[in-house]
């Protein structure tokens, strides 16, 4: 993951080897942090940089938005608290996951701050407050309709009543949203709804609801906190209308190979796609091993059914895949590029420019949050300063 400099021809100046950059620019993750902090005031904008900080690196990423002025960060594992503290040492982490069995005194040892999502795991956490004679800070975690990890309303309300509550420090009162990306989904008022009855228990707590599509929602339910992740990496929090972020991440792959397949000839393992016509194709080392989907590749059976299926850009033209995506690489057909700009040593845009990461991860049958997140180690990265 070595940062090299781009030439001014077609390829860049790269290390025998390196044949995929990853630019990730940190001026627009900060200037996605601001936009959303001064969309959300009076209320805290805080990061979400769990998951390797959606793949862009977790250091850079939070030392950026820390010179960015965020303070609070959200993470889904212990691990990635303890590195987030060697970035930022003085921010506040949560971590989402809560605790395993266990791990209490670790959290202290980290200045990390877990989400209680169970009543286990408030007894655990209760025990080392006893143990370290303090009221130790943690979130709470009430569940309002993901019935996924979280304590039943009923349960967290009884923490005021049987006086466990008095014996850590609560310093947030939080949700999830099931699909605040359709701000008419039922669901999403019925959450509301819910969370205000919560909150209602927990005078003088700080709240949290909205994740980055939570922060666009008609009713503003911004509460005292809001979670961002998704759109500080550039995804669009609002789908189905224009991306109000900037774009994070650019992604490219020098061709390492043009070759000529006449009408009939197939491509890619079990043969799923069969040239039409004669065809140009173009031999990216990229593959399902760096984090590209295998369900992007085109096929026969995709074509007949007018399936989207993943596309390159070769000097702005749209480039099929065509056949499986295998482990290393991906065949794009580059027919339509005049020869002279799909030559071996030539770019390929995987993400960036008119590939937004939403098309990208729609093309490749998934989401942008899984492009991201699967962005693989294997490719050289460049950091655009902040």
């Amino acid at each position: 993951m070595k940062a090299h400099p781009i030439a001014s021809g077609g390829a860049w100046a790269a290390p025998q080897g390196e044949p995929a950059l990853l630019t990730i620019d940190l001026a627009a993750l900060a200037a996605n942090w601001r936009r959303l902090r001064d969309l959300v005031r009076p209320a805290e904008c805080a990061a979400v940089v769990k998951a390797d900080a959606y793949g862009i690196g977790i250091d850079p990423a939070v030392r950026t938005l820390w010179g960015a002025g965020c303070r609070t960060f959200f993470v889904a594992h212990l691990g990635e608290a303890e590195r987030l503290k060697s970035a930022a040492p003085d921010a506040v982490v949560y971590v989402l996951n809560g605790m395993l069995p266990g791990m209490a005194a670790a959290y202290v040892r980290t200045d990390a701050r877990p989400v209680l999502g169970s009543a286990e795991e408030v007894s655990e956490w209760i025990s080392i407050c006893a143990e370290t004679g303090r009221r130790l800070p943690a979130a709470l975690h009430v569940e309002t309709g993901m019935n996924r990890l979280g304590l039943t309303l009923e349960s967290a309300l009884a923490l005021q009543s049987n006086g466990q509550l008095a014996r850590f420090e609560p310093t947030l009162l939080m949700s999830h949203f099931v699909a605040a990306e359709d701000p008419v989904a039922p669901v999403t008022s019925r959450q509301i709804d819910a969370f205000d009855r919560a909150r209602a228990g927990f005078p003088g707590v700080p709240a949290s609801l909205a994740n980055s599509s939570g922060i666009f929602l008609p009713s503003r339910p911004h509460h005292d906190l809001v979670r961002p992740g998704y759109a500080l990496y550039g995804g669009n929090p609002t789908p189905g209308s224009a991306n109000p972020m900037r774009p994070v991440v650019h992604l490219e792959a020098l061709i390492v190979q043009v070759r000529e397949v006449g009408t009939g000839e197939t491509v890619g393992y079990n043969a799923r796609w069969t040239a039409p016509t004669p065809r140009r194709l173009a031999v990216l080392s990229v593959g399902y091993a760096d984090g590209y989907p295998r369900a992007g590749g085109g096929t026969d059976r995709a074509a007949a059914d007018g399936i989207d299926t993943a596309t390159a850009l070769v000097a702005g033209i749209r480039c099929p895949f065509v056949g499986r995506i295998s482990m290393d690489l991906i065949v794009i057909d580059v027919t339509e590029v005049p020869p002279a700009r799909a030559r071996r040593g030539e770019r390929a845009v995987l993400i960036g420019g008119a590939l937004d990461l939403d098309e990208v991860g729609r093309r490749a049958g998934t989401i942008g949050y899984e492009i991201l997140t699967g962005l693989g180690p294997r490719y050289s990265r460049r950091y655009l300063p902040a």
